[in-house]
């Protein structure tokens, strides 16, 4: 109830009620544009592509479905998604991005403008893979070249169209763009996915203790998202008092707070970015021995690909957990402010011995963070291997949801409290 409190109240506010209504319009038009068809494509050929090919849920979590109905936002976003987590790798290796990141708001412009090339490159090999790979056998004329670029170019349009709706979405509504375009995406899934258990469930293949377990599941991972998206370890800090002319200033006790999951949900869309990387590959081989190679190993639909799937991706999301976590907060820079400042821990002298202790503190809580992720990740594909239910809104899905909702929801707030103090300043 305080949510929908929060919304009303933002809502009754004339700049955060545009803000809102400018990012529903957003995602409106991109749920629009997930429903205009590729040209060329023989539906009848294409529906029977996905029969039983339950690893093309990776590209569907992304694209709300347009993936498996080849729309112009097939693609989604996951090409931007790959880019950003290049160059931010990149960043500690080429010290041409390492300065740019350090360059503040220019140097983020110039880095936003290369993950926008990159971006595009992306989608067009992406493209081309799908096109003459996976879906070659839907095209309605093999041989029309035409035709071929023509779609080709259509699904790398669509991830530009996309990448261009979440920077405006960034810049005139309110939230992250490119998160809220996920979050639309697997929201409007979820009515086919509760519909697809209760046919099940009437069909006989799904008990009614498979159905209760998911729902207790799901529970569970809403409420523990919950608790560790705002959960945090608050270090105490101290001022000491010092005299600034005839004015004593600090003296007062304040804290820093580490939050338990610092990375919010970007390690999850990470880890399974890099997990389509062998998929897509193998589209550019359509029936070879590396398609078979990675359908068996490395797809979560197979035996015994899913241990292996299930394993790497914990791996890479415990590793962009810390990795990011390490990119937003420093703690050589926090102690050199804490130092400058007056500040200091409590029985924790200032410089190097305060650095270790914040970087400690930071390592031992983001752990529980990152194992939770990896956990919530995991357990869906290791649940399906002992049940019937086959419902693909699983703990990625509703930790990628429940994360980006906390997150918009708390920009509105922020929003709000600014426009309440503007009056005082």
């Amino acid at each position: 109830m305080g949510m929908f409190e929060t919304l009303g109240k933002a809502f009754r506010i004339p700049d955060i009620r545009r803000k809102m209504i400018f990012t529903l319009l957003m995602l409106v038009v991109f749920r629009f544009g997930s429903s205009i068809p590729v040209p060329g494509i023989d539906r009848s050929v294409l529906a029977q592509a996905f029969t039983g090919q339950g690893l093309f849920d990776l590209f569907n979590l992304f694209s709300g479905g347009s993936f498996k109905n080849f729309t112009i936002f097939a693609l989604s976003i996951t090409p931007y998604i790959t880019a950003s987590i290049i160059i931010n790798l990149l960043t500690i290796a080429i010290p041409y991005l390492e300065n740019l990141a350090k360059e503040g708001v220019e140097g983020r412009k110039k880095m936003t403008q290369i993950t926008r090339y990159l971006t595009v490159v992306l989608a067009l090999l992406q493209a081309i893979g799908f096109t003459l790979g996976l879906f070659r056998n839907s095209l309605q004329d093999k041989n029309d070249v035409f035709m071929t670029i023509v779609i080709i170019f259509t699904l790398t349009a669509g991830t530009a169209f996309l990448m261009w709706l979440g920077e405006q979405i960034n810049e005139y509504g309110v939230g992250n763009g490119i998160s809220l375009i996920i979050f639309a995406g697997i929201v409007c899934r979820a009515p086919g996915a509760v519909n697809s258990a209760l046919t099940s469930f009437q069909a006989g293949t799904v008990s009614i203790v498979s159905l209760l377990l998911f729902c207790l599941f799901a529970l569970a991972v809403i409420v523990g998202i919950i608790m560790v998206q705002q959960g945090q370890r608050r270090i105490p800090v101290q001022y000491a008092k010092r005299v600034v002319g005839r004015k004593m200033y600090g003296g007062q006790n304040t804290h820093i707070p580490i939050k338990v999951n610092q990375a919010g949900v970007i390690p999850v869309i990470f880890g399974l970015s890099i997990m389509q990387f062998p998929l897509t590959i193998a589209y550019f081989f359509p029936g070879g021995p590396f398609q078979a190679f990675v359908n068996k190993w490395i797809s979560p639909s197979g035996d015994p690909g899913v241990w292996i799937y299930v394993s790497i991706d914990a791996i890479l999301i415990l590793f962009f957990t810390y990795f990011y976590t390490a990119i937003t907060f420093n703690p050589v820079d926090v102690a050199e402010n804490m130092r400058a400042n007056g500040g200091f821990v409590p029985g924790i002298r200032p410089g190097r011995p305060t650095i270790e202790y914040l970087n400690n503190v930071m390592m031992r809580v983001t752990f529980v963070g990152a194992v939770f992720l990896a956990v919530i990740a995991s357990m869906p594909y290791l649940i399906q291997q002992f049940t019937a239910l086959q419902i693909r809104f699983g703990g990625t899905a509703l930790l990628i949801a429940v994360g980006v909702a906390l997150d918009t929801m708390k920009q509105i707030e922020n929003q709000m409290v600014m426009r309440n103090y503007r009056g005082f300043l």
